[in-house]
């Protein structure tokens, strides 16, 4: 594993390569860090040149005062990818990396091969909006332990509780004990990047070929916003996962890892 940091707008962004082949380059959710793609990065580097960046805000990378937005984290995604003198990639982006995703290729098209937008959205409603403002007021108010048991909540699926309680118990342990947690500049600045993300004018534009995957369970990023997306981008393809929540990429990871290296195999 190949790792390192690189300049952008005056901020530090941490990157690791894993695998070798044509670059894919993987954007992760709000509040994760790069290395929440391990279950997936342990199939794509059999594939792929797997460029695993920690947004701003989160793990090594800088966590500059916010707001932030998702062409900041789009540019510091090209940033990278400059520095690492990768001309085209493939991107893979969950939730809010899926957003970043949408900016990449709308405002750098040329640089973009294929998308893989993952429990993602173009625009927020004011019913999402305000759940991620009141992430915000929970997370200073709340114990660690008591916040990631709320997080849970929102983005795994009822089903996924049946069968895996004591591993989610484990979750909130950890969150407790957690010596390094997120500083609140990067959460805030992360969340207000998510609220203000608009790409529905310009979806049209899009024109790399593009998976859409969705849980059909997600409260979260409800299946209707990824709709919003399969009807605007010409010719993607939307895969459902029809017991799966906001995290279907873990919840049904055989099928999920299947399914997107296919995709980026093909494209």
């Amino acid at each position: 594993m190949k790792d390192g940091f690189v300049n952008s707008s005056e901020t530090k962004i941490y990157y690791q390569e894993r695998g070798k082949g044509d670059p894919l380059v993987l954007l992760m959710g709000f509040g994760a860090d790069g290395n929440v793609w391990e279950k997936h990065v342990a199939e794509y580097e059999k594939h792929f040149r797997c460029i695993i960046l920690d947004n701003r805000g989160v793990g090594k990378s800088e966590a500059p005062v916010g707001p932030y937005s998702t062409w900041m984290m789009a540019s510091d995604t090209i940033a990278v990818m400059d520095d690492l003198e990768i001309d085209t990639a493939r991107i893979a982006g969950i939730s809010m990396g899926g957003a970043i995703a949408q900016e990449l290729v709308l405002n750098f098209p040329k640089r973009i091969r294929s998308l893989a937008l993952i429990s993602t959205w173009p625009i927020f409603n004011n019913y999402a909006k305000t759940v991620y403002e009141n992430l915000k007021k929970l997370r200073v108010t709340s114990q660690p332990e008591d916040f990631m048991e709320l997080l849970q909540l929102w983005i795994f699926a009822p089903p996924h509780y049946e069968l895996h309680l004591e591993e989610l118990k484990e979750g909130q342990l950890e969150a407790k004990t957690n010596l390094n947690p997120q500083k609140k500049e990067g959460f805030d600045g992360q969340l207000d990047a998510c609220i203000n993300h608009n790409s529905v004018d310009r979806l049209h534009q899009i024109t790399a070929p593009t998976l859409i995957t969705i849980g059909m369970m997600d409260i979260f990023t409800p299946p209707a916003f990824s709709q919003i997306l399969h009807e605007k981008i010409r010719n993607s393809e939307l895969v459902e996962f029809p017991t799966g929540g906001h995290v279907h990429h873990w919840e049904d990871l055989d099928r999920f890892n299947h399914v997107t290296t296919e995709f980026l195999l093909n494209n």
